[in-house]
């Protein structure tokens, strides 16, 4: 079993096996996050028959979203088998792929996904793991399309406040939370052989929102927001990029 495995049983333990649970498991305000994921996606190009890999899927807080609307192939991973469960019969989409995986491979072929999802993933996995991932997404990425990566940055006041608590917090087997620079993103898109489309600050409001969203702690957001977490766009080019010796 993983580093991340074990940390993720670990907390699993301490919450019970039901809907709230699978709901808190992926980092709580379940509904209001899934949609600004949803909305984020539609606001950089997101088509209907689209093929979408959702790495770190979760109990399917960006998958119950895109069920109704999107028409193409969905391909969701997580490392806990409960959790894919949940999410599998939480979208009633028997057409979708649900699938385990240990480690940083993703199991589809080669350029046949148009949108590769990292959502919460590379904020709490080492910066190793996030440049295997990176080099599978563009595997499986088709030539033009783009990855999605979220992220924590000590540039974000709020992000400096979730650093401060985990200075405080001692305990051997804690969630990882991970921050990576933009300059980090730059050397791995560059290594990588991909393109940087765009930045988008975690703590300014970029979202187009349908409705009002209500968070657990009361706070409401219409019209415009943020997701918490700061955004990289990656973009596959058409034309490949020779790889740095």
């Amino acid at each position: 079993m993983s580093r991340f495995q074990t940390q993720y049983e670990g907390l699993w333990r301490q919450i019970s096996n039901d809907e709230q649970a699978f709901q808190k498991a992926v980092g709580g305000d379940f509904e209001p996050i899934g949609k600004l994921e949803f909305q984020f996606l539609l606001s950089i190009g997101l088509q209907p028959d689209w093929t979408v890999i959702d790495v770190g899927c979760g109990s399917g807080r960006l998958a119950v979203q895109l069920a109704p609307w999107l028409k193409g192939s969905y391909l969701g991973t997580d490392i806990l088998p409960s959790l894919l469960h949940h999410a599998r019969v939480l979208c009633d989409r028997p057409d979708w792929q649900f699938v385990e995986t240990d480690g940083e491979q993703i199991p589809a072929d080669d350029e046949t996904a148009d949108l590769v999802c990292f959502f919460s993933l590379f904020t709490h996995i080492s910066h190793e793991e996030t440049w295997r991932y990176l080099l599978e997404a563009k595997r499986v990425l088709k030539p033009g399309r783009k990855i999605i990566c979220s992220f924590l940055e000590f540039k974000i006041r709020a992000h400096w406040a979730i650093f401060r608590e985990d200075v405080k917090d001692r305990a051997p087997n804690k969630i990882l939370n991970q921050f990576l620079s933009r300059d980090a993103f730059e050397a791995f898109a560059f290594n990588a052989g991909l393109g940087i489309e765009s930045f988008f600050d975690g703590d300014k409001p970029h979202i187009s929102i349908e409705g009002e969203l209500v968070f657990e702690n009361g706070q409401r957001m219409s019209g415009v927001g943020n997701l918490g977490q700061s955004i990289c766009v990656l973009k596959k080019p058409v034309v490949p990029c020779p790889m740095p010796l």
